[in-house]
């Protein structure tokens, strides 16, 4: 990091932003080089400054800086991007502001960040290419899930928690039934019964079996194989991810559940809520 008052160049992005005096901005910006900066913009609430529509939510920016004791000071900001259609609509806008809170918890003071920079700019260009009335809970959840994984605490949702057996969707029926075990770190299966001595009561056996650990969701077997193919590059086609015993699980509720789970297991592990997950919701009218 550079040193203090010494002047220093970045790109970043605004992931959060407000009032600092009458007229000046204090802004929260992603950088790949060194990490979170938290930074005042002199003068940016004016009519006529040229930092005002700069240091809005979202813009990406080439930043000229001079690093403070406590805080930084944006000294030119010359924008490269600004994610027009966010600001056009109003559900992704709060998809993206969810994804951002992610970021703000996760991301880390003077330090490179370049993975994070890079993953979480294009997932935003991904939700700002959505179509008009397609469903957001896909690309949020494959996102979410991106960022856990570089952070290191995506869910385990390839093997079952308990047993480290590997859960493959092509042996799975309708009638399979897992769980999602925050405290374990991802999916247990809870069809997986221990080895028994025969005058053992299955039934028994079984409940011991998952009262060694807390459930907080059941999932059926499209919401494992959707949950994981999140680690996928890009989202993957339904036709192709779903075996024929599978099809007539709704598919577009396990979207939705999967989000809500990855929602519940951020906050678990981080301690923190993503506020703007209640106005998606209420954007998308989801009922669960």
């Amino acid at each position: 990091m550079p040193d203090k008052l010494k002047k220093y160049t970045t790109t970043g992005i605004i992931l959060k932003g407000s009032t600092l005096k009458e007229s000046d901005r204090l802004v929260k910006i992603l950088t790949p080089e060194y990490g979170l900066i938290s930074a005042t913009a002199p003068g940016a609430k004016k009519y006529k400054s040229r930092l005002r529509g700069r240091t809005e939510l979202f813009v990406v920016n080439k930043l000229l800086m001079i690093k403070g004791r406590s805080l930084d000071k944006i000294i030119q900001a010359e924008t490269i991007y600004t994610y027009p259609g966010l600001s056009k609509d109003l559900g992704k806008l709060a998809a993206a502001q969810y994804l951002a809170e992610l970021a703000l918890y996760l991301a880390v003071d003077e330090q490179p960040q370049q993975a994070l920079y890079e993953l979480l700019n294009e997932h935003l260009r991904r939700i700002e290419q959505l179509k008009l009335q397609e469903n957001v809970y896909p690309y949020l959840a494959q996102a979410v899930f991106h960022i856990l994984a570089i952070a290191g605490i995506a869910p385990q949702v390839h093997a079952c928690c308990i047993t480290q057996q590997s859960l493959e969707i092509e042996h799975l029926n309708a009638n399979w039934r897992g769980g999602l075990s925050f405290e374990r770190g991802g999916v247990v299966d809870l069809s997986q019964k221990t080895n028994q001595a025969p005058e053992t009561n299955p039934q028994e056996e079984n409940n011991n079996y998952e009262s060694s650990f807390m459930v907080n969701y059941k999932i059926n077997a499209v919401e494992l194989g959707i949950m994981q193919s999140l680690s996928a590059e890009s989202l993957p086609l339904i036709s192709e991810l779903i075996p024929p015993q599978l099809v007539k699980l709704s598919v577009d509720s396990a979207w939705v559940k999967i989000e809500q789970i990855l929602r519940q297991y951020i906050q678990h592990h981080l301690g923190k809520s993503i506020r703007s997950a209640d106005l998606v919701d209420n954007l998308y009218l989801v009922e669960f």
